[in-house]
This record gives structure tokens, C-alpha cells and sequence, in this order.
């Protein structure tokens, strides 16, 4: 098969990638807005899908150099590679879509490439400190989800301590549209410069480009096809994050997505890809112990834990695994 063929073979699979983790993760975007009835799940699906889409317009491509240089070595990396990785993803992002468990696509992407560049070239090939970066965040990033959601819910208690309950809730139903909006932008500020990031890594090392840049239109491409992922979404996942972790209202929505949205862009301009999953999960746990610590269903969230801890490691497998099989063919 000549090599321009593959290569525009991988990046169909890549950008189907980012289309199943827009669908996969659509649950971030809208699962609080549609749990508290505020839009019904196609018009939330219409306004993530924007703001996803809108982000290629405000942020830089920070998250997407760490991706294509932080994690495994360029030098060592091959189409083949690429390709499992993504293979490791995908099929980690459908099994964990099938049972309803928001596992994050990202750490599925980095998995990935960990698993099959640790089968192409061993141990050394990893760039431990752009890993252990990103280990760090699978920890702190929920925490800050669930730090900021507390704090920010108690602020707006005390602000709107004199104001009726149904007053509340007709103010926040309106808010929690504007903080939909912005917890969907730095979702696809975050989440979609992951697939620019293997994308670019793929022409760089295929010899399409002289140095590792993200071109315009892989830009615009990734952008697209995650904000379609996103407005096709997956139903089973939004169950679980807007109604099984705990029960929301309009001000608690308002809360995590806010809470949520500051953190994903925070770490985007910074260059660190956090799961936005976790985030998002860590900011509904955060509202939720507000109310009381038996408001959340912990049992349910372990669930959840669980999922983050095997993502990385069972992504890894499959990825290397594929990257085995597809060397004993070619």
C-alpha cells in the first residue's frame, strides 16, 4: 500500500477518534443541563456541539504539542504506532460507552500511545516526565473539579441567602445556559487538541512536514469532527454522570459545569490534557456533598474511579497488543 495512502488512512481513523470522543464525552458537556431539564437533550447536544466547535477559533494548540512531543519519543514513533494507539483507544472508548461508564478518552488516547510505543522500541522510547505530568492530573484534576465546585457552590449560597428557592431556580435555569456553553468551549479547547496533537505527530513523522506543527486544517478537522461526536452523543454515559452520581437542580448544574469550564481552560492554555471526564465527574461529586455527604451516590462514583484507574493501563494493552499482531502481518 504506498505510504500517502496509509497515511490519510490513519488520520480518517484519528479524526473518527475524535468523533467517538465527542460522542463518548457528550455526556460532559450536557449531562447536567439535560438532568435538570433546563434544555432537552437535542438542543443541549446543538449547543455543546458549537461551543466545541468554537473553540478552534480561541485557543492555541498547547495541549496539542504535548500530546504529539510529551509522551513518547518522536524519533522512535512510526505510522504503525499511531495506528495502534488509536485502535487502543477506540476500542477501549466502545466498551466502556456500551457499559455506561465515563472513562476518559484522553487518558485512552494516551494509553494508547504508551502501550504501543512501548512494544515498538521498550521502556526507553516513553518521555516519563510528560507522563508523570499527566499522572499527576488524573488526581488533581478531579480534585480541582470537586474543590472548585464546593467552594463555588457555598459562594453562590451565601450570595443568594435571602432570595426565595423558586426565584433560585428561575435565575439559574437561564444561567446554566451560559455555563453549558462554557464548560462545552474548554471541552473541545481540551479534548479535541489531543487528536490535532497525534495527527501532527503523524505528518511529522511520516516526512509530510519538516517539523512538528498543527496545520490549519487538522485544526478545523479535529474541531469538526468532535463537535459532530458531540451532537450525536451517547445517551447511556449522560445517564450516569446527570442522574446516577447524584440528584441536580439548576443551581448545582450551574456550579460544576462553571467550576468544570474553568478548570479545563486553565489547564488547556497551560498545556496539560486532563481528562474531562474526570473533571466534570469530580465537580458533580463536589455539588453534590454540598447538599450532604449521603447526596452522592458513592457506590456509583468508586464505579467511576475504578474506570479512570484501569483506562491508561487497559488502553495500553490493547494498543500493544495491536501493534504486536499488525508487525507479524507487515
Amino acid at each position: 500500500m504506498p505510504e500517502l495512502t496509509l497515511v490519510l488512512i490513519v488520520v480518517a481513523i484519528a479524526l473518527v477518534f475524535d468523533f467517538i470522543n465527542g460522542f463518548h464525552d457528550a455526556a460532559n458537556a450536557i449531562a447536567t443541563i439535560v438532568a435538570t431539564n433546563v434544555l432537552k437533550p437535542r438542543n443541549a447536544v446543538l449547543l455543546a456541539a458549537f461551543w466545541n466547535f468554537f473553540g478552534a477559533f480561541v485557543f492555541g494548540v498547547a495541549v496539542a504539542t504535548t500530546i504529539g512531543k510529551g509522551i513518547v519519543n518522536s524519533n522512535v514513533v512510526d505510522i504503525y504506532v499511531i495506528l495502534a494507539a488509536l485502535i487502543g483507544a477506540i476500542l477501549w472508548n466502545i466498551i466502556t460507552w456500551y457499559y455506561g461508564i465515563p472513562s476518559s478518552s484522553s487518558h485512552a488516547l494516551i494509553g494508547g500511545l504508551i502501550g504501543a510505543g512501548t512494544m515498538s522500541s521498550g521502556f526507553s522510547s516513553i518521555i516519563f516526565s510528560g507522563v508523570n505530568k499527566i499522572l499527576f492530573f488524573i488526581i488533581a484534576a478531579p480534585l480541582l473539579g470537586f474543590l472548585g465546585a464546593t467552594i463555588f457552590s457555598i459562594l453562590m449560597m451565601w450570595i443568594f441567602r435571602n432570595v426565595p428557592p423558586g426565584k433560585i431556580s428561575n435565575y439559574f435555569r437561564k444561567l446554566q445556559i451560559a455555563s453549558s456553553s462554557f464548560y462545552s468551549l474548554g471541552h473541545g479547547a481540551n479534548d479535541a487538541q489531543k487528536t490535532m496533537g497525534i495527527i501532527a505527530l503523524l505528518l511529522f513523522t511520516s516526512g509530510l512536514t519538516s517539523t512538528f506543527y498543527v496545520p490549519k486544517w487538522v485544526i478545523i478537522a479535529s474541531y469538526s469532527s468532535i463537535a459532530l461526536g458531540t451532537f450525536f452523543g451517547g445517551w447511556k454515559i449522560i445517564k450516569t454522570m446527570g442522574i446516577r452520581i447524584t440528584r441536580l437542580t439548576p443551581f448545582h448544574g450551574f456550579s460544576a459545569e462553571t467550576s468544570g469550564g474553568l478548570v479545563l481552560l486553565a489547564t488547556a492554555l497551560f498545556g496539560i490534557p486532563v481528562s474531562t471526564t474526570h473533571v466534570i465527574s469530580g465537580s458533580i461529586m463536589g455539588v453534590g456533598s454540598v447538599r450532604r455527604y449521603s447526596g452522592v451516590r458513592w457506590q456509583i462514583a468508586r464505579r467511576i474511579v475504578v474506570a479512570w484507574l484501569l483506562t491508561i493501563p487497559m488502553s495500553a494493552i490493547i494498543a500493544g497488543s495491536s501493534y504486536f499482531i499488525m508487525r507479524l502481518f507487515v
